[in-house]
């Protein structure tokens, strides 16, 4: 039968997806909360504001870490289609709630949790097609190329101007693109507010993933961090702090900045600057 291989998973697998799902839904809910704490600043000033961005991402990758555990099973490309346009459906659906009054920063903090929680696992699927490390080179410089091109000559601009003018006088319908904008809390703010886009987490992700198969030490902060270890919640990849920079980029230019550029760039150079260091370390000994 065809719908139960669709629905079914190893034990593992089920267990770690639960914990995924559990982890955005508590996410979603810090999220809320400190937008009720940011009201209570009179006057947040720069450095304010970068620190709730900050602990806002730091908590969230801290979430994906059970999707960096989750066990390869074979799968169709139905399957994978399936759940594709059942997330993006799901994704749409919410979307089309009404939102306005008390709640509304809580359930805009559990739109972005859903769309977080479907970014990681498309990031998660990614990484697993790259079947050498050397292949991340001419995938990144696609990548980049495609989403300067988009920002430089292409709609990413237009799309952005959209945002930019519905959120300084919300009039009308929202833009369309606004369903895929990752929102967070910003102190001064009246709820939350779009930050950056899908894709950008999709790729932080995807270099979450790349760097634990091929065991690549991607954790400022500490040592490799696996998963299973013991001491969770000290994890900081290169890919995230790459987005926290092009955000602290965008907000002190005031202007609308590609992430995915800058972080593909600076943790591109990273992995050709530690494997540089792993061989001369091999060289030495």
């Amino acid at each position: 039968m065809i719908f139960p291989r669709l629905f079914s998973f190893s034990t593992t697998n089920r267990r770690l997806l639960l914990l995924l799902i559990g982890g955005w839904l508590l996410w979603s809910t810090t999220v809320a909360g400190l937008w009720f704490l940011s009201r209570q600043l009179s006057s947040p000033s720069y450095w304010w504001s970068a620190a709730f961005i900050f602990v806002q991402l730091y908590i969230a990758v801290q979430m994906l870490q059970p999707a960096l555990l989750l066990e390869p099973e074979q799968r169709t490309r139905g399957f994978y289609l399936f759940w594709l346009v059942g997330l993006a459906v799901l994704i749409w659906a919410v979307h089309q709630l009404p939102v306005g009054g008390s709640w509304s920063p809580l359930l805009s903090a559990f739109k972005t949790g859903l769309l977080l929680f479907s970014g990681t696992l498309v990031g998660i699927i990614l990484a697993r097609y790259v079947k050498r490390l050397w292949e991340v080179l001419p995938l990144a410089l696609v990548m980049m190329l495609a989403d300067f091109s988009s920002w430089a000559v292409g709609p990413t601009a237009d799309f952005a101007r959209q945002i930019e003018d519905y959120y300084r006088a919300p009039e009308g319908p929202l833009p369309l693109i606004d369903i895929v904008l990752v929102k967070l809390t910003y102190p001064g703010a009246n709820g939350l507010v779009p930050v950056f886009g899908i894709s950008d987490w999709i790729i932080v992700v995807f270099f979450a993933a790349v760097a634990r198969r091929y065991r690549i030490n991607d954790n400022i902060i500490g040592p490799a961090r696996d998963p299973e270890q013991k001491g969770r919640g000290r994890y900081l990849p290169v890919s995230l702090v790459a987005l926290f920079l092009a955000i602290l980029l965008a907000h002190a230019g005031e202007t609308f900045i590609p992430a995915l550029p800058l972080i593909v760039l600076v943790v591109v150079l990273y992995y050709v600057l530690w494997t540089l260091g792993q061989w001369l370390r091999g060289a030495r000994s």
